[in-house]
């Protein structure tokens, strides 16, 4: 993948460098990425009911992650199939080496422990780092308030973005920013060009104002409630 042949316009080379490099990277023969206690589906496999038999029996958190630029009829067979759509969310992405140094009157530390803490205060879930995976919590005053890590998985060129979580009492000042940066350097520090973030319009804007710009959209497909599991017989 890294060695691929892409073509000349930009955006669309960028675009297929994504679908190349993080949404067929990892599939099995079914198409289906999984790790800890999740599982999903990214990239259109060779039998769509296929996927989603396998993918509905499999354990923990589960999806089906349609992009802005699938097939129009996609939409319409997953939820034939009982898969619901959750929120849009963008797909933003910047190179690494335009983003500035974090900020110096920040307190960011590589914490995975207090990054599980707080995520799981915030979430409700507990959930280990994944393995290739690196965590930043912003602390004030010794508290962790902030936090995200950044996926940095081999023969990639993206690195992912990804669990970023602010206490409500802490947010609007700059936390969330900070610790993007933060993992933009560690990102540009292990040799990965490209950064991306699936961004809700809470963090939109705010990525925008760095200079994060949107490259497709994506949509989370899930398992509505099973029927036979709220009958009443």
């Amino acid at each position: 993948m890294m060695g691929a042949h892409y073509g000349h316009n930009p955006r669309m080379d960028l675009l297929e460098r994504f679908d190349d490099q993080v949404r067929r990277a990892g599939a099995d023969e079914v198409g289906i990425s999984s790790g800890d206690n999740w599982a999903a589906v990214l990239w259109l496999p060779p039998d769509v009911e296929q996927a989603v038999a396998r993918i509905r029996d499999l354990p923990g958190h589960k999806e089906w992650k349609l992009y802005g630029h699938d097939p129009d009829w996609l939409r319409g067979r997953l939820q034939s199939l009982g898969l619901e759509p959750q929120d849009e969310e963008a797909v933003m992405v910047i190179e690494a080496a335009a983003l500035p140094a974090p900020p110096a009157d920040v307190e960011l530390r590589d914490d995975p422990d207090a990054f599980v803490e707080l995520a799981a205060e915030v979430f409700g879930e507990r959930h280990e780092l994944p393995a290739n995976a690196a965590a930043v919590v912003a602390f004030i005053d010794g508290k962790p308030v902030s936090s995200g890590r950044v996926d940095l998985d081999p023969d990639t060129e993206f690195a992912g973005l990804y669990g970023g979580v602010t206490l409500p009492e802490y947010r609007g000042r700059g936390l969330y920013r900070a610790t993007v940066l933060k993992r933009a350097e560690i990102a540009r520090e292990r040799g990965y060009r490209w950064l991306f973030v699936d961004a809700l319009p809470t963090s939109r804007p705010i990525l925008e104002r760095i200079g994060f710009t949107q490259l497709t959209t994506t949509t989370p497909y899930v398992f509505g409630p099973d029927p036979a599991a709220s009958s009443s017989d």
